[in-house]
């Protein structure tokens, strides 16, 4: 699918997949301030309420739970389970799952039906998986991008548009998980995900992608605060630390949960590591 063909698809999601009232709130903020930008201003330079609203001072909630897995809380308590594998800590029911395709530790089939919005990042008929969905104060949509095929021998070595990088629009912040990303992002990829401030990425350098590539990766898409996740062991997550170099300021939290919002991004990509596995 060529970008224009994307393109294309995004903008007709946004002005008819939803009733014209809610066009306002349906506009993916991270596309406009990416596309607002002057070309000459480096993305990692761009304010983050470039054109927009004054910031709010409203906080967005994540805790990692572990492998793939994040819970999103958002100002109005809508609460979003990422690679859902059918855990999102104990005794929570999230109102919305994204889920991705490569293994079954980041997807399910046994849905609890109390869950609102199952979000498959890809299309079991067949093509590409497309969302643009608004649930209350957040805007969630998604890019796809190819996987390896770990399936059988006789297949094809790429899956086509078998994951999906999920955007979290909240709170004038631009959220990102990139799934089981298993290649570097190329310029068509990066104008339909837009200007991201947080990003969750894994770090495995084996499963998804090397660690030095997602490092390129994360140095092009030039978030603010970069949470790694899918890292399996301490040794695999400090040998990610120790290739970072000096190129991100890095920070250890004591606990698997934070608050973040625009007033508290750090003023330069920074990664924050979320005790998990």
């Amino acid at each position: 699918m060529t970008i224009l063909t994307r393109l294309v698809a995004a903008l007709a999601l946004t002005l008819f997949a939803v009733p014209h009232a809610l066009a306002a709130a349906t506009t993916s903020r991270c596309l406009a301030i990416a596309q607002s930008a002057p070309s000459t201003l480096p993305v990692s330079y761009i304010p983050v309420q470039e054109g927009m609203a004054p910031p709010v001072a409203e906080d967005v909630t994540v805790r990692f739970v572990g492998h793939a897995t994040f819970l999103i809380t958002t100002p109005a308590g809508v609460t979003i389970a990422t690679d859902y594998n059918g855990y999102a800590g104990p005794r929570v029911v999230p109102r919305v799952v994204t889920m991705n395709r490569a293994h079954t530790s980041h997807w399910t089939d046994n849905i609890d039906p109390r869950i609102e919005y199952v979000l498959r990042g890809w299309n079991p008929a067949g093509g590409p998986a497309v969302h643009h969905v608004q649930v209350d104060d957040v805007l969630i949509r998604n890019v796809t991008t190819d996987i390896r095929n770990y399936g059988i021998a006789s297949g094809p070595a790429v899956i086509p548009d078998g994951n999906s990088i999920f955007i979290f629009e909240v709170a004038q912040l631009c959220i990102g998980h990139v799934g089981h990303l298993h290649q570097k992002l190329n310029p068509e990829d990066l104008a339909l995900i837009g200007q991201l401030d947080v990003v969750m990425v894994p770090v495995d350098g084996s499963y998804t992608m090397s660690q030095d590539a997602m490092i390129e990766t994360l140095q092009v898409v030039k978030a603010r605060l970069i949470l790694p996740m899918h890292y399996f062991t301490p040794g695999t997550l400090q040998r990610f630390l120790t290739h970072l170099g000096e190129t991100f300021d890095v920070e250890l939290s004591p606990t698997p949960e934070i608050k973040v919002s625009v007033r508290t991004l750090p003023p330069s990509p920074k990664v924050l590591v979320l005790p998990g596995y």
